[in-house]
This record gives C-alpha cells, sequence and structure tokens, in this order.
C-alpha cells in the first residue's frame, strides 16, 4: 500500500474508534452510581449521586426496589404540596384572574402609541430615500 492510502485509512479509522470509545466512557460513570449492601434479605441501595436510599429484594430473579418510608414521606408531602397549589392555580385561573382580555380603552392606547412609532419610523426612512448622494462625503477607496 501507498503512503497516502494508509494516511487516508488511518484518517477514517480514528475517528470510528473514537466513537466505539465514548459509550464504554458514558457507561461506566453509570456503573458506580449506585452502590448496593446486603441487610439479612433485602439489600439497601444508595445512589451516590443523589444520596436516595432504596430497599431492594429479589422477586423472581429479578432486583425490585422501593424508596424506603422517609424518603416515601417525604415523596407524599411534596405531592401533597403540589396538588395543592395545582388546585389553588386552577381557581385562579378560573375566577379570571390573568386572562381576562384587555379593554378597548387599553387596545386603542397601544395602537395609537404604534402607529405614532410607526409614522415617525416611515417618515425617517422617506427623508433617508430623499437624500441626494452628493449631501454626504463618500469615503476614500485608495
Amino acid at each position: 500500500m501507498t503512503k497516502e492510502i494508509v494516511t487516508g485509512l488511518a484518517a477514517l479509522l480514528l475517528p470510528a474508534t473514537l466513537l466505539l470509545a465514548v459509550p464504554s466512557q458514558a457507561a461506566e460513570p453509570e456503573a458506580t452510581r449506585f452502590q448496593l449492601e446486603r441487610s439479612g434479605d433485602h439489600f439497601i441501595r444508595l445512589d451516590k449521586q443523589t444520596g436516595a436510599m432504596s430497599i431492594c429484594q429479589d422477586q423472581s430473579g429479578n432486583l425490585v426496589c422501593r424508596m424506603a418510608a422517609d424518603e416515601r414521606a417525604a415523596y407524599d408531602d411534596e405531592l401533597d404540596r403540589l396538588s395543592d397549589r395545582v388546585t389553588k392555580l386552577e381557581k385562579t385561573a378560573s375566577a379570571g384572574g390573568g386572562s381576562t382580555l384587555p379593554s378597548d380603552a387599553d387596545v386603542d392606547r397601544t395602537l395609537g402609541i404604534m402607529q405614532k412609532f410607526m409614522r415617525g419610523f416611515m417618515g425617517m426612512a422617506k427623508e433617508f430615500q430623499n437624500e441626494e448622494p452628493g449631501d454626504k462625503a463618500l469615503p476614500q477607496k485608495t
């Protein structure tokens, strides 16, 4: 093989090898994220990233995990808090809080502001169009 062919093959194979190496590096942190400790007939699983703990049991060859009791209570409390918040927001929305349309006076005022802005802008644009080319000094091209 010539040197060009070898160089071309190396250039093609290098990115392929890098792409093959990426998934193994991405999966590695996932494997060390959890720590399992045996406790009697079940396991305690610690999520090293979040600190969450779960109780796991072997059921028909599958490891089935559920939240620890104190985490379950915190989860239920947060769920109740969010449910109350949703209920309050729904009541506010149904009562018309913040979802009413602007009055005709507000729309007319806004349109007046926009018309004034557009007239001023179009006036400036017409002034620029009406200027003669000799009014401005041309830049030197040397």
